[in-house]
């Protein structure tokens, strides 16, 4: 069976809002009684989750014999054998009870959207005195099951890059269905690349849907290359996951190391004139006065080798 489910009924405080990763179906039906349903955005095979329900009589009259019949859909993957009635009894003007149900999706289940079918009913007390008919009301909750457990890696970098400089790289990371423990975030860059700072962090813990990101900074070769080639950066996350087992994913992502142009921008803002680096917060007024001689120097040495000039 994909889906098993347990009951723990009892009349306690329901938050005003759904808590992180859960959605929220809110109903108002006869009799100003109004019915909110709390449930997962998704539940991963092998996981448990929990179903709350409120109902708060908001209307005139007490309501008796409230209950849910209680029904998961017969698509022949998802099956239980719950109880079929959760009763709650009755409810005066103003009266409010809660429930929940804890379900649970099997180690082999299927991705897919199942329903766990509810039928509202109540007896609306007339004057608070008279019974009048039965009342029923229909609701489908959606439970999502997913195949595996979901953590994104998320990297930045500049697409290519030149040598002799630094570059930013930041990584996040994101998990999306549980809470991680153990955590180790690690970059791998290729052989000739530096790094300026650590290539490995480590969290004791991640919470679901909490990025956390991590940025060093890639230093390049000094030498400059005389053609474009490109450069692997693998990101690799391991982890501990909500069950105790140690899981790992990874991702590999490029950048092109390519030869300098006399004219180069930076992330930050900096500007490489040949090998002359002018940092971002230098004023216009100093980058207007480096001499023209140097600049003019620089481009000799870029059209002629370095040696300021042709030899005869």
């Amino acid at each position: 069976m994909a889906v098993a489910i347990a009951y723990a009924g009892a009349s306690v405080p329901h938050a005003a809002h759904a808590e992180a990763g859960s959605l929220v179906d809110a109903h108002s039906v006869e009799g100003g009684i109004n019915i909110e349903i709390t449930y997962p955005d998704g539940l991963v095979a092998g996981r448990e989750g929990t179903v709350s329900i409120l109902v708060k009589n908001n209307g005139w009259e007490d309501k008796q014999d409230i209950s849910f019949g209680v029904a998961l859909s017969d698509d022949g993957v998802v099956g239980a054998d719950p109880p079929d009635t959760l009763a709650i009894g009755r409810l005066a003007e103003g009266g409010s009870y809660g429930e929940s149900i804890a379900i649970s999706a099997a180690d082999d289940a299927g991705p897919g959207t199942h329903y766990l079918n509810l039928r509202y009913t109540h007896v609306l007390v007339a004057n608070n005195e008279e019974p009048q008919a039965p009342f029923f009301y229909d609701i489908a909750v959606p439970i999502k099951i997913k195949g595996d457990a979901s953590v994104s890696i998320r990297t930045q970098m500049p697409e290519s890059i030149f040598g002799n400089a630094e570059f930013p790289i930041t990584v996040e990371v994101l998990s999306n269905d549980m809470d991680l423990r153990d955590v180790r975030i690690r970059i791998i860059p290729p052989s000739d690349i530096e790094f300026r700072g650590e290539t490995l962090h480590a969290f004791s813990k991640i919470e679901r849907g909490v990025p956390v990101s991590i940025t060093s900074r890639i230093v390049t070769p000094a030498e400059e290359v005389p053609t474009e080639y490109k450069l692997p950066f693998e990101i690799t996350v391991q982890y501990v996951d909500d069950v105790g087992e140690e899981k790992s994913d990874a991702q590999t992502v490029s950048a092109v190391l390519r030869p300098r142009m006399f004219m180069e921008l930076t992330a930050e803002g900096g500007i490489w004139l040949g090998s002359v680096f002018i940092a971002p917060y230098v004023s216009i007024g100093t980058i207007a006065g480096i001499p023209a001689g140097a600049v003019i120097s620089i481009l000799l040495k870029r059209r002629f080798g370095g040696d300021g000039g042709r030899k005869g």
